[in-house]
This record gives C-alpha cells, sequence and structure tokens, in this order.
C-alpha cells in the first residue's frame, strides 16, 4: 500500500545508481484466494495485447505498509478513504469488514484506531494502466550486463500504479534474467538506451563512474523550430515542483543580488544535427542530471520539444501539439479504453473490485505517445553502449 509515486521523478539521465531490482514477487498468501507463483514478477501469458496497448491480466496483490505519524490516531476507514482516493469509502469499508484490510495480521472492526508502526495488509484485485505495444528489445547481452532500448511511455521498474508493466517486468516475462540492477533511470515517455547490471558487482562498477563524474550520455530530440547552428551551452538552475509534476529553469546570472536563485544548477550541451525550418533534430548532452533537465532547458532555449505537452510554450499553437504526436502515433492502431469488451478468457471478475470488467484501472484516461527525446548513448573508462535512432528521427 505504498503511496503513489511521481512517475519517474529522476530522468533525463539522473546522476545516481539505483537499488537493486529483483524478479520475484512479495505477494503472501492471506485469503482463500490465491495470489501467483512467487519466483517471477511477470510471466508472458499474464499481457494481453489490445488496440495497439500491451495490457496486463488483472491478478491479486497484497500491499503492505506501516503507520506514520500522520496516520496515527485515524480510524482504519478513514486513513484509506483519506489517504488513497482512487477507490470510494464503500469499498474500504467492505474491505475492513471483508479481511482483504488487516491490521497486524487480522481483522479488525471499522472503527479501529491505529497506533503509530501498525503493520497494515491491503489485498486487492490489481489491474495496471497499459503501456505502449512496443518490445523491450535487448541490443547488448553479456554475463554481467545486458542493454536494452527502452519504449516510451514503460516505467524501468515498479513504481505507482505499474508492476508487470515495465522494463524489468517485460523482461523477467519473457527473457527470464533473474536479479536485474539497473543502472540509470529513463522517464516514463522518453524511449532509448537503458543499462542493466545483472550483477553486485557490476552494478557498484557503474554507480561508482556515475557518482564519480566520468560518465557521459547523449540524447536526441525533435524540437519546435530552428534551433541555433553553434554548440549551446544552457547553465540555468532546475526547480522541481513535485505537486505540479514539473520543473521549471532559472538562469543563474539574471537574478539579482537580493533574489535568492531557486532549484539545483543544471547544465545541458546542444548541437544542431539537422532542420527543416519547422522542427530541429538536436543532439543533447546532459552534464548534471535533474528532474525533467532536457526538456526544461530545451523550452529555456525557446526551443521545446516539438511533441511535449508539459514544457511547449504557451504561444505555440495547439493545433502543432496536435499534429507533432499524430505523425508519431500514425503507425499505430490507437481505440479508446472503452472499446475492450470483457471476456472471461481474459481474466476472472472479483465482486469487490472498483475497476472489473474494465480491464484499465479507473480514471486512468491517458492515450501515452512516444516523446520526441530519446536515449542513444552512455559512455565512461573503459565502455560505451549505444542505441539506434528512432523512426521519427528524421527530417
Amino acid at each position: 500500500m505504498k503511496r503513489k509515486q511521481q512517475e519517474d521523478d529522476n530522468d533525463d539521465g539522473v546522476e545516481k545508481a539505483v537499488s537493486p531490482v529483483v524478479a520475484t514477487s512479495s505477494n503472501t498468501m492471506n485469503t482463500d484466494l490465491l495470489l501467483q507463483s512467487p519466483s517471477k514478477l511477470s510471466q508472458k501469458q499474464d499481457y494481453i495485447f489490445h488496440g495497439g496497448r500491451r495490457h496486463v491480466r488483472p491478478y491479486y496483490f497484497e500491499f503492505i505498509s506501516h503507520v506514520n505519524k500522520r496516520w496515527t490516531g485515524k480510524t482504519i476507514v478513514d486513513l484509506f478513504a483519506d489517504e488513497f482516493k482512487g477507490r470510494p469509502r464503500d469499498y474500504y469499508v467492505g474491505a475492513v469488514k471483508s479481511g482483504r484490510i488487516k491490521v497486524d495480521g487480522e481483522i479488525v472492526p471499522v472503527s479501529y484506531i491505529v497506533k503509530s508502526s501498525q503493520k497494515i495488509t491491503h489485498f486487492l484485485h490489481r489491474h495496471e494502466p497499459p503501456v505502449m505495444i512496443d518490445d523491450v528489445v535487448i541490443l547488448h547481452q553479456e554475463p554481467d550486463v545486458v542493454t536494452v532500448c527502452k519504449p516510451a511511455s514503460v516505467p524501468v521498474h515498479p513504481c505507482g500504479q505499474y508492476r508487470k508493466n515495465t522494463v524489468v517486468g517485460i523482461l523477467d516475462a519473457e527473457h527470464d534474467l533473474g536479479t536485474l540492477f539497473p543502472i540509470h533511470r529513463l522517464d516514463r515517455l522518453v524511449s532509448g538506451l537503458l543499462i542493466i547490471a545483472r550483477t553486485a558487482a557490476k552494478a557498484d562498477f557503474f554507480r561508482q563512474q556515475i557518482e564519480g563524474g566520468m560518465v557521459k550520455k547523449r540524447y536526441i530530440a525533435k524540437v519546435i523550430g530552428v534551433f541555433p547552428e553553434d554548440e549551446m551551452t544552457v547553465d540555468a538552475n532546475i526547480n522541481y515542483n513535485g505537486s505540479e509534476g514539473r520543473s521549471t529553469a532559472e538562469d543563474v546570472n539574471s537574478s539579482g543580488d537580493d533574489k535568492k536563485v531557486k532549484g539545483k544548477p543544471a547544465c545541458t550541451k546542444f548541437t544542431r544535427i539537422d532542420t527543416n525550418g519547422t522542427h530541429s533534430l538536436v543532439s543533447c548532452e546532459p552534464v548534471t542530471g535533474r528532474t525533467h533537465q532536457i526538456r526544461v532547458h530545451l523550452q529555456y532555449t525557446g526551443h521545446p520539444i516539438a511533441n511535449d505537452p508539459l514544457y511547449l510554450n504557451q504561444h505555440i499553437d495547439n493545433l502543432e501539439t496536435y499534429i507533432a504526436k499524430r505523425i508519431d502515433a500514425g503507425e499505430r492502431k490507437t481505440v479508446s479504453p472503452d472499446d475492450y469488451v470483457y471476456s472471461s478468457e481474459d481474466f476472472s471478475i472479483d465482486p469487490m473490485c472498483t475497476n472489473c470488467p474494465k480491464l484499465i484501472p479507473q480514471g486512468y484516461e491517458e492515450h501515452d505517445e512516444a516523446l520526441w527525446l530519446h536515449c542513444v548513448q552512455y559512455s565512461g573508462t573503459g565502455w560505451k553502449y549505444e542505441c539506434p535512432y528512432p523512426s521519427w528521427a528524421s527530417l
């Protein structure tokens, strides 16, 4: 029952190593309903391909958490109704009464007041959001490292609403690689090179080079307008607003002496590769790794990524955004989530589930498209890994 996280906060080339992800399940049996095998995170039969999207068959899962200071003193129903608003209060009342929500392993009354550090479990029928149908392509494989081309819309590792519909989950289902140590993150909507260590020693090797500033990264982006021909370096602090889920850039040199500069220092080098007068293909080399750094620094130059709805400048016509996104999606058949028709062959309906018989979770209305930002190269002392350009990188 982890609180919903911001998706892939550390994107665009984060400057710190990522904790290992083991392809095993933490599910535990606490009802008569059957949980999946604890030996694997995902299996091939866990996925349904529909309408140009990869869906996950709904499955039973147990979230585990402990009462924190803010939760202490609330009734068990109030806690869930206040903190996890994705389901109605009546659902939580029923879940407590039926034992799907327990405190310290015991069924409690709906009026039960929780105490600090108590263990709370929530057993539910879990529906994950869909992702784009593109494969996770293995680019290079060694005994201690594997590199892949991450599709846009797929998170790197389990987070928020995603567990099986992640790079780690898909690799476990389709390639059975065992314990994986993702070396860096990419934003969910960003595609490209992802380096994954297969041993703790190799993960530590990469971690030391990343933390020592020895790793160079390169991305490509398709931006609005004619980007300047000469190399451009942007030194502008990045201030991330977690509540809004976006960053802003502030030039340190333009701030007055009496004005405190917000955010963290950030630097990105840009070089134009090509232009057709409407869009430009730009090479991006982040020196630091702040949240949305490349995206917000391109906005700062006046040339935002051409299909980035979060950072397109307000003066740009929304029609151009729409056209840019449709170009990328043109080869895919996209349908409304409501077009899915339930079949008992796909999954069994849970009578308490607030999502059944729909395949996707309630409130999910996004139609993700590939952001025109793609990681093409990571290099360090004695090693270099690359990823091919995507189809949109042509003018």
